[in-house]
């Protein structure tokens, strides 16, 4: 669990991945990710509108240091969305 390591809590993430198993909230965040590049996952004020922008979506207020964390979470990973390898490792990371 390597989040917990940038102090985002196991809680917060077991609350998203029980909303992200309904098809609606899942189609809505797709949406929002579509077209998002590896680029786009590096650049902080990019990213910091996404986790927003999802927080919106999955009703989860996020205080200003759980934002900032889930941020320098994102940003470490370095996120490349059209790298399967790194898919797969992110689906390890929440499964």
């Amino acid at each position: 669990m390597s989040y917990v390591k940038y102090g985002i809590s196991p809680q917060l993430v077991e609350r998203v991945k029980t909303k992200m198993r309904n098809p609606t909230t899942k189609e809505k965040i797709k949406r929002l990710i579509d077209g998002v590049t590896k680029h786009d996952l590096q650049d902080r004020a990019i990213v910091r509108r996404l986790v927003r922008q999802a927080a919106k979506v999955l009703h989860e207020p996020l205080t200003d240091t759980q934002e900032t964390q889930l941020v320098q979470f994102v940003i470490a990973q370095k996120i490349d969305p059209n790298n399967t390898f790194h898919l797969i490792k992110l689906w390890g990371m929440f499964r």
